[in-house]
């Protein structure tokens, strides 16, 4: 899988498979957060970003005293190497360090291994930038989602699609995740509701170099689709697209969060008009931008997606839930998360309350063109048209 570009980013983030890092000298009565992230493999073009706004957030907190200005933290960072049975190893591992608050990958599988260890215990389990809405309700009320999930984002991209004036679809899928697997079938079920029509369905492997045959079958299509919808992820998506462009299938591309990062921007107009969502977009003279600003100040370079910003929003969460709490018992944590309303993040108001775990929270649509990402809209869908997970 291409990765991300960091070089910058080795700044702050440290690459060994388990490392331990905190403001000052670390005691051993300071709060300890496990983080199992993953640093290789897969996921890492996800995880990264986000870790590097977390840690980012703690270095802020620890310089004003800590969580509620009265924990000082202490991380415990390990490597999941982007596998399931890795990240319950170092999850396990983390546990028996007397983890208080869980940090997991952005990912449902391994984010569910690592809440199967931490929900008997009430530890705060909080998946960096999992989207899979069932990732909750799997695990149960210690588990937590971060950004936007897959239903709220999919709801977000039929209404544009229906206001675009698009009324057929073709879905691209992959039974491999959930989140390529249910992201563009929620998709189909609000567009379907709203009169369009889900004309036909492809499907693929989560690393096939080789998509020939489904590109094939597109453009054999006898009426061909308004849009084809997918949230294939890297390096299947840049193979896709290369291989249907190549082709000469122009059919517009609605796409989902995974789509933001440098790799597909960088494919310059091969992703011209792809039309996909986010957590947030630097307006100007929004918080997003100055957190871009304090970040590149910080870090030396410029965030590379919105999961920075949503991994130092994590912290922001984990930090006002102490002042809430007003102790650092896990459970006492666990509760104010699970309570908080409106909660005034970065990119926008958070709500947990109410919700099985994943919050609500506003969707930011944006269109690559000439190798920019450009700013549609932000939106957030009413919940009785947020298909059920």
């Amino acid at each position: 899988m291409p990765k991300l570009n960091l070089s910058a980013s080795a700044n702050i983030i440290l690459t060994a498979s388990a490392v331990v890092l905190g403001t000052g000298t670390a005691r051993s009565d300071d709060f300890l957060i496990g983080v199992a992230t993953a640093q290789t493999g897969q996921l890492a073009p996800y995880d990264q970003p986000a870790l590097a706004g977390f840690k980012l957030a703690i270095d802020d907190i620890n310089a004003k005293g800590g969580l509620g200005g009265k924990y000082k933290v202490r991380l415990s960072i390990k490597d999941t190497r982007s596998d399931t049975a890795q990240t319950a190893t170092v999850g396990q591992e983390l546990v028996d360090e007397g983890a208080k608050v869980m940090i997991s990958p952005c990912d449902a599988d391994p984010s569910i291994a690592i809440g199967q260890l931490t929900q008997p215990r009430h530890i705060p389990t909080i998946t960096l930038c999992g989207t899979a809405p069932i990732l909750t309700q799997a695990v149960g009320d210690a588990m937590f989602g971060s950004f936007p999930a897959d239903n709220l984002q999919a709801t977000a991209i039929a209404d544009f699609a229906i206001s675009q004036g698009k009324r057929s679809a073709y879905l691209l899928v992959s039974p491999d995740s959930t989140y390529t697997a249910n992201l563009p079938e929620y998709f189909g079920k609000v567009f379907e509701g709203k009169g369009g029509k889900v004309m036909g369905r492809g499907s693929f492997t989560m690393g096939q170099p080789d998509f020939s045959a489904e590109v094939t079958k597109i453009k054999n299509l006898q009426e061909k689709p308004d849009i084809i919808v997918t949230s294939a992820m890297e390096p299947d998506f840049p193979a896709f697209i290369r291989q249907l462009r190549a082709a000469g299938v122009e059919i517009p591309i609605y796409g989902a969060d995974a789509m933001n990062t440098p790799t597909i921007r960088g494919l310059g107009s091969l992703v011209d008009g792809l039309v996909f969502t986010s957590a947030g977009f630097p307006l100007p003279g929004s918080k997003l931008e100055a957190f871009n600003a304090a970040f590149k100040k910080a870090v030396g370079h410029d965030p590379e997606t919105t999961y920075e910003v949503n991994g130092y929003e994590i912290g922001m969460i984990i930090d006002q839930a102490v002042k809430n709490a007003a102790s650092d018992d896990p459970e006492a944590i666990r509760a104010a998360i699970a309570s908080l309303k409106n909660f005034d993040g970065i990119t926008g108001k958070i709500t947990y309350a109410g919700t099985t775990g994943m919050p609500v929270r506003a969707v930011v649509l944006m269109q690559y063109q000439g190798g920019k990402a450009n700013y549609i809209s932000t939106v957030t869908p009413a919940p009785q048209e947020v298909p059920a997970p």
